[in-house]
């Protein structure tokens, strides 16, 4: 098939590199020239995982091209992808600006039937937005089609090839029918393609992230429990994971979520819920929780410090939201580096690929360590805030040497109570009993 994606940020760019990784002609379409001319030559523009191999093998095959011209790309394209940012207004509700913006300039340039897909995630009722905004300017034929992505930041790739579901939100046979041809290779296994009306498909992407939002908020509820209560939430996620209603993942407590996605999504469905006068109790207090436990690490550093942290100086180790990846959009490292800052405290910072985003955007408000030993040096405490692989096997007796104390706040549980204690560390992690 031949394929345009309008929009090469994190979801587009995935996007289309998978698509042509199965043989499809996909132009991907972006406004900035300059993002398009690495592109182009070969210089992927996001850190992703098992990206780069195939998105530099499909250009090589000619299967995969960019431009800044949105009529070049549609013209001869089957199916138009809408892989737009939707950011959130001041009330939470998503930014539609983009998303109308392109589908307005479509209806003035298309040319026969085409179905135009909104990968991006979109309130309620979007697909009839867009298709409205195409009409004012198109009398052909054409369909919108909802079509969320369910990628996970890290292992976006394997998530695009071998998705455990596709939603196609569509009514029409004639989208149906090409939505069906163009995903029948990633779903040779037997995983499900999911026909549903527009509106139900868009509520279904916020419904899934807010509702592991929702998982992770109840177990950092659950932490502070066990840190209260002396239990230990290591045996509680063992004991509630392994009843199959409930599942395994997304019960490790930590220090809040970030990223693009779950923050952004659950403001969304709260806004939308009061558009229609309902009030979403269960997602105002997930975001409550999120926004307290982003600082409970702090507050456990003050306490340790009888509240006195001018002059401290920290170790800290992460910066992206989670790892494998270099997206620092609402990571908790930010919220604690800020928190330590105003108290008069100094922090050294190492992220495998995520300091050149945090320098952009605070600068040199912290200082960057150029590995993680590094960072330790002359430090009083370390602090880890994002569970990067690296990080869970270090070289506890060169970190002895490097810092003034030994002394960690783990925001990530990365390392067994037990041998911290044996090693002599005076080590808090969360909802633990700390050695």
């Amino acid at each position: 098939m031949k394929i345009a994606v309008v929009g090469t940020g994190y979801v587009g760019l995935v996007t289309g590199t998978c698509f042509a990784e199965t043989g499809n002609k996909v132009t991907c379409v972006d406004i900035d020239q300059s993002k398009v001319e690495k592109l182009s030559g070969g210089e992927i523009t996001i850190y992703e995982p098992g990206l780069e191999k195939i998105f530099l093998r499909n250009i090589k095959e000619s299967r995969l091209k960019f431009t800044t011209q949105l009529e070049e790309a549609v013209e001869d394209a089957e199916i138009i992808f809408l892989a737009l940012p939707t950011p959130p207004g001041a009330d939470g509700s998503a930014d539609l600006k983009y998303v109308l913006g392109v589908a307005d300039h479509l209806g003035k340039i298309l040319k026969g039937y085409k179905v135009i897909v909104n990968k991006s995630t979109v309130p309620v009722g979007t697909a009839d937005k867009v298709k409205a905004a195409i009409q004012n300017n198109y009398k052909g034929e054409f369909d919108v089609v909802s079509n969320p992505e369910f990628l996970r930041e890290g292992v976006a790739v394997d998530d695009f090839m071998k998705p455990d579901r596709v939603v196609v939100g569509t009514r029409s046979d004639r989208a149906k029918k090409l939505m069906s041809d163009l995903y029948a290779p990633f779903v040779r296994q037997g995983n499900p393609v999911i026909f549903m009306d527009e509106r139900s498909s868009e509520l279904t992407k916020y419904a899934a992230n807010s509702f592991l939002a929702t998982k992770i908020s109840f177990m950092n509820e659950i932490a502070q429990l066990c840190e209260r209560m002396g239990a230990d939430v290591d045996m509680v996620r063992r004991g509630i994971g392994s009843d199959d209603r409930i599942g395994k993942r997304f019960l490790f407590p930590g220090i809040g979520y970030g990223g693009s996605c779950f923050p952004k999504d659950v403001q969304a469905l709260v806004q939308s819920a009061s558009e229609v006068n309902y009030d979403f109790e269960i997602l105002k207090a997930v975001e409550k929780v999120n926004a307290n436990q982003k600082l409970h690490l702090v507050e456990k550093i003050k306490a340790y410090y009888n509240n006195n942290l001018q002059g401290k100086h920290f170790a800290l180790w992460g910066l992206a939201f989670k790892p494998n990846t270099d997206d620092i959009r609402e990571a908790p490292a930010l919220a604690i580096i800020a928190a330590l800052t105003m108290a008069g405290a100094t922090v050294t910072a190492y992220d495998p690929e995520a300091m050149p985003n945090v320098k952009a955007q605070i600068g040199d408000q912290i200082q960057y360590a150029s590995s993680q030993y590094q960072a330790l040096e002359k430090s009083d405490a370390l602090i880890i805030a994002t569970e990067w692989s690296e990080f869970r096997t270090p070289d506890f007796e060169m970190m002895a040497q490097k810092t003034k104390n030994k002394i960690i706040f783990d925001g990530r549980n990365l390392f067994d109570v037990h041998k911290m204690k044996e090693l002599g560390y005076h080590y808090e992690s969360i909802g633990r009993k700390d050695a």
